[in-house]
């Protein structure tokens, strides 16, 4: 009998749930408890194996379960949430968590995706530092606009000029990792000879996007949150918008497509296409990352450099 598997990661606790026998269990969320896990879901014919992503906690056990060969898929909380309430489960425990991951497991069946190795999960972590230090830099030239006593603006300045070195090294660090790796190294390549796209942009896609150049257009424009996705109620009708996805790869692309829209004449010329037609600016800026998303999609998928792609992708 197909089994399908429901997770709910806590930090000292996972829950399961399993569907259609409706069996559930808990062990605990530590070598032993994970290896104690893995052996039991061998044993049964497991169809799919669903876990919320939480924050970098699912990771440990979304690792083994897929080293066990077994498929695993890492699913966006809200939609979960969104389909638990549907199915009418109001309450919340971390039992009836892993159960609503069983149901949305058996009922939408989400394709189960490739975890990222070990290297995209150190690329990942050194990005995610990085952006907490510009978050601290910022604050920092906030605060001395607003201080006058010379000796709080030199620490402020000296500590302001310590985090733009440590952005430095994280941004020598990341260079690093890329040239170290061989397969990296070429994707990166390809993504950068593209106007527009840069360090930071190329580096988040393939820390953070390990999917793009494997799915068709439709599909990562979704996963990255840039698929325009209706909303039609009412008397509400026409309007787009996009959301969801993730949202480090979607805020990257933003800032991707404000460069673009200045130096890459392809994204160029939406631009000024969409709003010389009306479209306000917002608009056309989501649909320039949309494009953009769209072409470095098929230049990984087709391994070829921006001047070298066909005109549509």
């Amino acid at each position: 009998m197909a089994t399908y598997i429901g997770i709910d990661v806590s930090k000292e606790r996972l829950d399961v749930a399993a569907r259609p026998s409706g069996e559930g269990w808990a062990v605990d969320n530590d070598d032993g408890g994970i290896h104690d896990l893995v052996s039991k879901l061998r044993s049964l014919e497991v169809e799919l194996v669903v876990l919320e992503a939480t924050g970098g906690l699912q990771a440990r056990s979304a690792a083994a379960i897929a080293a066990a060969g077994l498929p695993v898929a890492v699913v966006n909380p809200r939609q979960v949430r969104d389909f638990a309430k549907a199915s009418g489960r109001l309450a919340k425990t971390d039992a009836l968590d892993a159960q609503a991951l069983a149901h949305f497991g058996e009922a939408m069946k989400p394709e189960p995706r490739e975890l990222p190795d070990a290297q995209a999960e150190e690329l990942g972590a050194m990005l995610a530092r990085r952006r907490q230090v510009v978050r601290m830099l910022t604050a920092e030239k906030n605060r001395l606009h607003r201080v006058a006593s010379p000796a709080l603006r030199s620490r402020i300045e000296a500590h302001i000029a310590w985090l733009e070195g440590q952005i430095g090294e994280l941004d020598q660090e990341l260079d690093r990792a890329i040239r170290e790796s061989p397969v990296w190294r070429e994707k990166d390549e390809l993504l950068q000879s593209a106007k527009g796209v840069g360090r930071v942009l190329s580096t988040t896609l393939l820390a953070e996007l390990p999917e793009l150049g494997t799915l068709g257009r439709k599909e990562i424009a979704a996963l990255a949150g840039v698929a325009p996705l209706c909303r039609d109620s009412g008397k509400l009708r026409g309007r787009r918008s996009v959301w969801g996805g993730r949202a480090r790869v979607r805020a990257a692309l933003y800032m991707g497509a404000l460069t673009a829209r200045r130096s890459n004449p392809v994204i160029k010329a939406l631009y000024e296409r969409l709003v010389a037609g009306g479209k306000p600016k917002k608009v056309a800026l989501v649909a320039c990352m949309h494009k953009l998303l769209i072409i470095l999609n098929a230049m990984l998928r087709d391994g070829v450099r921006w001047d070298e792609r066909p005109a549509t992708p």
